[in-house]
């Protein structure tokens, strides 16, 4: 228990740092982020499967949840940006949609994966999370494809985490580090019970090309302008969150999912941004009570 706890210490701790939108080699947002990463050994870094890391994820989000029910509102430019006419990725009315945008070649994102899972795990029926790969040319692009290519056959809940694994803890698919072909890629499915060439044949299609193009121009919009990164949070399409650390941006994520849904059950007109009270605050981060 002593090493979950450190690790989860490291985890609140830690600035929320970036992947940047620069291939092929991603670069680094936050000066602080190389130190940060070094600071956490691979094994805590990358696998929703290890032990451990599910118990210091299970426990990052019990105390984002505490966070959040301390918590003041979240603060509009400072917790979360609003949208310019934003709208849900893939999610139909009246559900509550939790966008990621990742990318599995970024360090950042793996570290955040088993607490996403966590979080993932414990929504509520009327909470929609949506995985979004970042297609930002080279290497970025092969793994959005094979993204969509697994979803496309099923196989993406149990090749997700594990794909994060073989990148940043085996080593067994470069990631980053160099250039895998489809075909390297597609390997790395068939282990999973994919047929290889159906699975290379899935990645250069027109429907997966045309999901790519769509994950593209919303991410585009979500950013508005500003330069994009991973890992990255919507909520219901209106909100990208902030965050001064992952446990911040978790609480964050929380509240504003509660916002959301008291709005979508008022019968009053929405107010232009969320507002949340402490005694609304949710009783789970990203699972709040009904």
């Amino acid at each position: 228990m002593a090493l979950s706890r450190h690790a989860l210490l490291l985890f609140a701790l830690l600035p929320l740092a970036a992947c940047k939108n620069e291939a092929p080699a991603p670069v680094i947002a936050s000066p602080d982020a190389p130190a940060a990463q070094a600071a956490v050994p691979a094994a805590q870094q990358a696998s929703a499967e290890d032990p451990q890391r599910v118990a210091a994820a299970e426990a990052a989000i019990k105390a984002a949840e505490e966070a959040a029910a301390k918590a003041p509102p979240p603060v509009a430019g400072t917790d979360y940006l609003v949208i310019p006419n934003g709208q849900p990725f893939d999610t139909p009315p009246g559900k509550i949609e939790i966008v990621e945008f990742f990318g599995y070649v970024c360090p950042f994102c793996a570290m955040v994966q088993p607490t996403v899972a966590a979080m993932k795990a414990k929504l509520p029926p009327d909470v929609h999370f949506v995985y979004v790969p970042a297609a930002f040319g080279s290497m970025w692009d092969n793994y959005a494809k094979a993204f969509y290519a697994a979803e496309a056959m099923g196989l993406s809940d149990k090749t997700h985490d594990a794909m994060f694994r073989a990148i940043h803890i085996d080593k067994t698919l470069k990631g980053e580090r160099g250039m895998d072909t489809p075909a390297e890629i597609a390997a790395f499915y068939a282990g999973y019970g994919a047929d290889a060439k159906q699975f290379l044949s899935s990645m250069e299609s027109f429907a997966v090309a045309a999901k790519i193009n769509h994950a593209r121009q919303y991410m585009t919009t979500a950013f508005n302008g500003d330069q994009m990164s991973t890992p990255a949070f919507i909520i219901a399409g209106k909100y990208r969150v902030k965050g001064k650390n992952l446990e911040d941006m978790f609480r964050i994520i929380n509240q504003l999912v509660v916002a959301e849904r008291a709005k979508l059950g008022s019968a009053s007109p929405a107010p232009a941004a969320p507002t949340v009270t402490t005694e609304a605050a949710p009783a789970a981060a990203g699972a709040p009570a009904n």
